[in-house]
């Protein structure tokens, strides 16, 4: 179930179900590089201003699905206005600044994003843009991502699927919210 902080901006209600944090696995898949699957740890967090904060941290998984090496990380802040076009901005670990427009779907939660604006440091490797596709499928969140280069057509390089990670915190006050049970526990399951 999704629930509306009482705190959120009213301008990022339609993007409620990207809050918290989120965990699975992908494969990432690109020429020069090796396919490889992946570990993603996601969050998005609120401060009751008008965006959306964003952290992605994602690494390398041997064939066991232990954690072999750090793949990437990004962070950035997405924003929505009042005709559900979404604006994102984000940095990348290797050293690129982009800026994603796109729109959240009609009826469904699911945002197409597209670059707009590629800055690279000296250091990083060529990248002229991507497209993103997020939605959210039977309580998980779901994406694919396409890139370019220089010497590459756009093309899907990344996907993944992550599940929502519930902390203590969030059970101990599902649990405050429970109707009252039974003092004996077994009258509960008669």
């Amino acid at each position: 179930m999704i629930e509306i902080p009482s705190d959120l901006h009213p301008d990022l209600v339609p993007l409620v179900f990207l809050l918290g944090n989120w965990a699975g696995a992908g494969v990432t898949d690109f020429p020069g590089a090796e396919k490889a699957n992946f570990g993603q740890e996601v969050s998005f967090t609120h401060d009751g201003r008008d965006f959306l904060e964003y952290h992605s941290h994602t690494w390398i998984l041997d064939s066991e699905g232990n954690k072999v090496k750090p793949l990437d990380s990004e962070s950035g802040y997405w924003r929505i206005d009042k005709d559900r076009k979404v604006e994102v901005v984000m940095v990348r670990d290797d050293g690129v600044v982009e800026i994603w427009y796109g729109e959240l779907a009609d009826q469904k939660p699911q945002i197409d994003l597209v670059t707009d604006a590629v800055a690279r440091t000296a250091a990083s490797a060529p990248y002229t843009g991507g497209k993103r596709l997020y939605g959210y499928v039977k309580s998980d969140l779901m994406w694919v991502s396409e890139k370019q280069t220089p010497e590459v057509e756009l093309r899907p390089y990344m996907s993944a699927q992550l599940k929502k990670v519930v902390s203590p915190d969030d059970v101990a006050a599902m649990a405050r919210n429970l109707p009252d049970l039974p003092d004996d526990g077994i009258a509960f399951f008669k």
